[in-house]
């Protein structure tokens, strides 16, 4: 007898925390990617080797069919987007730029957001007149496509350059750097597209962005379900896919991170060859 426990008891005690670590063992953890990073070209790779590695298990005795058949749905369209990206080798450069686009219109929401804690008393006004600027323009910009988003941003710096209070709030809430930018940014987007649409001779078919959001969802919820389907049933083997599939996002964020690190020592990494990891 231990610690004075009845043998029921002590025998009690042991079996709630080996249950308590055969299910703690048991759950499986997909790691997440920062898709967005992912180049189109990369983007549509990625989900295809995705779907290589997990169709060499059984989808049905894992109970992941319909998840996965969701992610099956997605390659036709994710097809168009890889056919258009091997049309122009502009494209690269437009997805960078359009996430710097990205990146600068939320820093500025950002920004305004952040200098809203404040306690200065000269604060509160500006902050005032940029909610509403940023409110009658449109916080979503970033998800727009390629035509809309500089289009929008195009109206939002011509409204900016016309409105007093609008500069005045930039310059107090020392936004001037990345209105700056942003206007540096979508001229050369623009300039670009044009380039690729004469280029091309055709306007831009394929819309990659919500192509790519709505495959984002199913990816995620098919990671979402291997986790929950590994914590639900103890027989199947979630570990060896799910370790399959760890390997194949590490090797991505590894070659993002470095892809990150260049870029910013001025490196112009839009000429670069996409990110693929080799077939084991």
């Amino acid at each position: 007898m231990l610690c004075g426990l009845k043998p029921f008891q002590n025998f009690d005690v042991i079996s709630v925390k080996f249950n308590f670590l055969n299910l703690y063992l048991m759950e499986i953890t997909i790691d997440r990617l920062q898709l967005r990073n992912l180049w189109n070209s990369e983007y549509v790779i990625f989900v295809n080797q995705v779907v290589v590695i997990f169709g060499k298990f059984d989808a049905e005795a894992l109970h992941l069919q319909k998840a996965f058949g969701k992610l099956l749905n997605v390659l036709p369209d994710l097809a168009k987007v890889k056919a258009q990206e091997l049309s122009s080798e502009l494209s690269n450069s437009l997805q960078e730029l359009d996430a710097e686009r990205d990146t600068l219109i939320n820093a500025i929401a950002a920004q305004v957001k952040t200098m809203g804690k404040l306690t200065i008393a000269s604060i509160p006004p500006h902050v005032v007149v940029m909610n509403r600027f940023l409110d009658l323009h449109g916080r979503d910009i970033a998800s727009a496509n390629y035509n809309s988003a500089t289009e929008r941003t195009r109206n939002l710096l011509a409204d900016y350059d016309a409105k007093a209070d609008v500069i005045a709030a930039v310059d107090a809430l020392n936004l001037k750097i990345l209105f700056d930018q942003l206007s540096v940014v979508n001229t050369q987007f623009a300039n670009l597209f044009l380039q690729r649409t004469e280029k091309e001779g055709e306007t831009e078919k394929v819309d990659t962005r919500a192509i790519r959001a709505n495959s984002d969802k199913v990816l995620t919820s098919f990671f979402n379900a291997i986790e929950f389907c590994s914590g639900e049933y103890d027989e199947p083997d979630y570990e060896t896919p799910a370790n399959k599939l760890n390997v194949l996002i590490d090797f991505y964020k590894t070659q993002l991170k470095a892809r990150a690190t260049r870029r910013n020592n001025g490196k112009d990494v839009s000429k670069e060859p996409p990110i693929t990891k080799p077939n084991d």
